[in-house]
């Protein structure tokens, strides 16, 4: 078996430290490979911006489709690149860091955020073929255009973009979290009327974490976003 430890920890005599080489020996002893992403010693650069994207960055930034675009393009920066080719690798992946203000070190929320590129982490899977039906929808492409051009001509109004339905948590907030940068470029708001968060979401504010928090969570079987339909409205004077 090839495994990854991804290890965040600033301090090498840490109990965190002490448990990453305890698994690397046993992995070791019992036959297994192991690699190790120790963050702290690589210096490892936490923040996402456009030199992370080369040519296929945009402006303005849409950090999940210009991360596709790049991982496409084989344009990510070397060290992205580097992280990518373990994840490929490894069997088993091991995240090895202390519990600090409930989550995970920033450092390696980070390294998840730079690594799980659209088109490597997201966006692609087993069924491939569900994968590229989602992505091509041309009445909810249609109807996100229309949007855009209701916006473009009301711009203090507030424009809300309907989605009914999200039938797969894992596999619908992962593409709202992709969409979330385009509606958000084009200052649109996303709402869901129904399935298991319904409510406006404002893709600029914490809504685009909540999608982002349940992409990243582990999930059973995957399908189709189910689309009843989408439409816009315009709800002038109403607050976020």
């Amino acid at each position: 078996m090839k495994t990854l430890i991804v290890y965040a920890h600033p301090e090498p005599k840490s109990l965190n430290s002490s448990l990453k080489d305890h698994a690397v020996s046993t992995l070791e002893t019992a036959g297994h490979e192991v690699r190790v992403t120790d963050l702290y010693a690589m210096n490892w650069k936490a923040v996402v911006d456009a030199e992370d994207f080369g040519p296929n960055a945009s402006n303005p930034l849409h950090v999940a489709h210009d991360s596709g675009r790049a991982f496409d393009a084989g344009t990510l920066t070397p060290d992205i690149l580097a992280e990518q080719e373990k994840l490929l690798w490894a069997d088993t992946i091991i995240m090895q860091f202390p519990m600090w203000w409930y989550t995970m070190p920033a450092i390696l929320k980070g390294w998840v955020e730079r690594v799980f590129t659209f088109n490597f982490a997201y966006g692609v899977g087993e069924h491939t073929d569900v994968s590229t039906r989602v992505r091509v929808r041309p009445r909810f492409e249609e109807a996100l255009r229309t949007a855009r051009e209701v916006k473009a001509h009301a711009p203090h109004c507030r424009v809300i973009f309907t989605v009914y339905e999200m039938k797969r948590l894992r596999r619908d907030a992962a593409e709202l979290t992709a969409l979330a940068d385009h509606l958000t470029a084009h200052g649109l708001v996303l709402e869901m009327l129904a399935g298991p968060l319904p409510g406006i979401y404002d893709p600029t504010g914490p809504g685009k974490l909540l999608f982002a928090f349940f992409a990243g969570t582990p999930s059973g079987r995957t399908s189709a976003i189910r689309l009843g339909g989408a439409r816009y409205r315009r709800r002038p004077g109403q607050g976020p």
